[in-house]
């Protein structure tokens, strides 16, 4: 079936693997084999062994190249394995540009584990565009973004450090969880491979752990297959298939998400007790001209800030709605503590650099009523006013 003609909206919904070609049944068929029969000692079929390949991991990783504007994907076992995997094209002597409040996984990983490998790395504030122009070493193969970033919701001009990195012959990474296809096309701004946390919104519901990589460069593709099939953190089918399904219904609840994240941004600006909010749909945000210009919207993820670690401990002790979880990008709205959550690998001497303060908490906002959350999240600052009060007498 080519779909290439219509938006991403009916795409999430129709493409080569939607309708079972043995059976005509509409939902992909879960193939849990393991091993494939041959016909011939020499001519193997398409499929010999999972690991190296399975039909509804190829639907999955087929519908996220095609979702991304790309030409192949590539399905993993968690975000972070696709990120590690994908990392390992570079090689000893290598140098390393990652964008500074990059995912606290992502910074343990690029710190602890490529630096064994002899790849030298540089954590630099992506929005500085001289600073990264700057950065660049005879020896830098590769630029890590990841925009909006996590916690503080940074926005880097992909489009810009994109034609710098091509300028340095360097691969571009771009990691696009928070936004997904659906807001965001990093391959069409010039990036060579975008990451995805699959866990979050493309899976949506918080029952699967799931990663996912795709380019749009043929010989990245066999690097990055090579890398896949060697290392072996391949997502298993039944987890792809509820990936699959995840996707059928993005559209529509990131519509919602988005639509509630604008409405409890403007109402935590306006609040006494919130010192800032990190939201890129916001107009005051440092990033919103960029982000208007390459993402349809803000988002689904905001972060604030409380005066203190106190405040927080009784903001989330009153709050009732939102589910206080690691994680993101569900149906129901996420209420996280960076410095102890996503960020807990990240010293604190790094955090303090980051901006990632005691009082930072990052929402992802699902699909609840938003006048409920909001009421919601009030009633608990409330508590926090009440109690200070009380102390102050």
């Amino acid at each position: 079936m080519v779909m290439s003609n219509y938006s991403i909206q009916t795409r999430l919904l129709h493409n080569t693997y939607s309708i079972d070609q043995t059976t005509n049944g509409v939902s992909t068929p879960i193939h849990h084999a393991s091993t494939y029969h041959q016909e011939d000692t020499d001519q193997f079929g398409k499929y010999d062994y999972s690991r190296s390949g399975n039909p509804t991991r190829e639907a999955l990783e087929t519908a996220i190249a095609d979702l991304e504007g790309g030409t192949n994907g590539f399905a993993f076992a968690s975000g972070m394995a696709a990120i590690s995997t994908s990392l390992l094209l570079l090689s000893r002597g290598d140098h390393l540009l990652v964008t500074e409040d990059v995912y606290g996984g992502t910074f343990r990983f690029v710190s602890q584990v490529l630096n064994r490998f002899g790849i030298e790395y540089t954590f630099v504030d992506m929005t500085n565009y001289e600073l990264v122009k700057n950065s660049f070493q005879e020896n830098t193969k590769a630029v890590y973004l990841e925009t909006p970033s996590n916690p503080l919701l940074t926005v880097t001009d992909v489009r810009a450090i994109s034609s710098l990195a091509k300028q340095h012959n360097c691969l571009v990474y771009v990691d696009n969880t928070f936004l997904t296809p659906e807001i965001q096309q990093p391959l069409q701004l010039g990036a060579d491979i975008v990451l995805h946390s699959a866990t979050k919104f493309l899976g949506g519901h918080s029952d699967v752990v799931a990663g996912l990589a795709v380019t749009n460069n043929e010989e990245i593709a066999k690097q990055l297959y090579f890398l896949q099939n060697t290392f072996g953190a391949v997502l298993g089918p039944q987890d792809c298939w509820l990936i699959l399904r995840g996707l059928k219904t993005l559209h529509a609840r990131l519509k919602l998400s988005v639509q509630s994240a604008e409405k409890i941004a403007a109402f935590l600006e306006k609040h006494p007790l919130i010192k800032e909010v990190y939201y890129p749909g916001l107009k005051n945000h440092q990033g919103y001209e960029i982000q208007k210009n390459q993402a349809k919207n803000g988002g689904a993820v905001l972060s604030f800030l409380l005066e203190s670690k106190e405040h927080v401990q009784q903001f989330v002790e009153h709050i009732q709605i939102p589910v206080f979880a690691v994680s993101l990008g569900a149906v129901e709205s996420i209420l996280s503590y960076p410095k102890t959550m996503s960020h807990s690998s990240v010293p604190d001497d790094e955090c303090e650099k980051r901006g990632i303060q005691d009082g930072l908490l990052r929402l992802s906002v699902g699909l609840e009523d938003p006048d409920e959350l909001i009421t919601d999240i009030n009633q608990s600052l409330e508590k926090i006013v009440k109690k200070e009060t009380l102390f102050s007498k």
